[in-house]
């Protein structure tokens, strides 16, 4: 049986918490004699909007609809407590429920109606006070209006501030992935320039032979037939992912292959830490951006490894055909110990640069847990026809 996470555990306190408070509004109602039926219509809409689970919430349930129709209905109960002129109940669980929306719309509507509709909240929180009106003339009013403003200003504060935590995480997100896409646009540059020189010698070969050998042309008009189609696919494989490169010309990084991958592991490999490497049946003669790509898979495997878990003893690097697809899986035993400092961590986008390279290939890419302990990484790339 599996157990329950810790936050999913908070996330049902907090709810359980919610729901309580406004048990709490409705029994107040009923016990001062007030009809109860405007507050839980109230708290009905306040926890639908809040608690609808994201995955069924329709595409017109927007944050900004989320956030105002609460706040509306409430101010439409506070005005019309003012207009009967008689005394309506307020309580904690509404105030709980508006709060909670306030938070909502300062993080996750757009900019604009994050304004519009935070305002909307904070407005019905203050005057709540103004359907009881003995609480306004003991003097608590204003000093509930104090406490909620303080309440709505941490609430508000700590939801600009989680706002701007995923803009810097969206921005960085985006950032890596255009230098990914650099990257890759040096990469493509390498493989075509590989081919079109193989065409370049084949042709001054071919210019040679015209004249003494005419009978021996056909090997090399084949060999530049072949050079051609292998650099076409391997623009037509890369090239989607530089649709928004914004010219800035990419550093040159040498472009790994298999053999590269051998050098990588014996150079990883440590009295401590041992690298097995398995390739039996995967020839050299693979596509140059998918042996590039196995590489790149390999080094942010072993580098990951490296950061986060230093305890690991044994790491098995395995390269296999699978049909027409190439898997390249990267296993360790470690346990996540590390002795590097925080800041040798990196910012945590190694992951999404590489799932950005092999998902261009046409590609799939994992990582997470083992069964028992460690970690793996994997990769699985399709290979042309032929």
């Amino acid at each position: 049986m599996k157990s329950a996470s810790p936050r999913g555990c908070a996330r049902g306190a907090v709810v359980g918490a919610l729901i309580a408070l406004c048990l709490v509004d409705v029994l107040s109602a009923q016990d001062s004699g007030y009809s109860a039926w405007r507050p839980v219509a109230v708290l009905a809409v306040g926890l639908t909007a809040l608690l609808w689970p994201a995955a069924r919430r329709p595409g017109w349930l927007t944050p900004q609809l989320r956030t105002a129709v609460p706040a509306l209905v409430s101010l439409l109960y506070t005005a019309s407590a003012l207009v009967s002129d008689r005394a309506a109940p307020f309580g904690p669980g509404e105030v709980a429920v508006l709060l909670s929306l306030l938070f909502v719309a300062v993080r996750h509507c757009p900019p604009r109606w994050a304004v519009v509709c935070g305002l909307l909240d904070l407005a019905a929180v203050l005057t709540q006070p103004a359907r009881d009106f003995r609480q306004l003339s003991n003097g608590e009013g204003p000093a509930y209006v104090l406490v909620s403003l303080v309440l709505a200003g941490l609430v508000a504060s700590l939801a600009a501030y989680l706002r701007s935590l995923d803009y810097r995480r969206t921005v960085a997100v985006a950032d890596t992935r255009r230098e990914e896409r650099l990257a890759i646009a040096a990469d493509l540059h390498d493989f075509v320039a590989h081919h079109v020189t193989g065409i370049l010698v084949q042709t001054q070969m071919a210019r040679m032979m015209a004249t003494t050998q005419p009978e021996d042309l056909d090997p090399v008009l084949a060999g530049i037939e072949g050079a051609a189609t292998e650099a076409l696919a391997s623009m037509r494989r890369t090239v989607g992912v530089l649709r928004d490169s914004d010219g800035a010309e990419a550093d040159r990084r040498p472009v790994g292959d298999l053999a590269g991958i051998e050098e990588l592991t014996e150079r990883f490999a440590s009295p401590v830490q041992k690298v097995a490497l398995d390739r039996a049946g995967v020839p050299d003669d693979l596509p140059h951006e998918v042996q590039a790509a196995a590489f790149r898979v390999v080094q942010e495997a072993l580098t990951n490894v490296r950061r986060h878990a230093a305890d690991a003893t044994e790491v098995t690097v395995r390269l296999a055909l699978d049909g027409d697809r190439l898997t390249v899986s990267v296993t360790d035993d470690g346990r996540g110990g590390t002795q590097l400092p925080d800041a040798a961590h990196g910012g945590g986008f190694g992951l999404v640069g590489l799932k950005e390279r092999v998902t261009a290939l046409g590609g799939e890419l994992t990582a997470g847990p083992r069964a028992g302990s460690g970690w793996e990484i994997r990769a699985a790339f399709p290979l042309p026809a032929g």
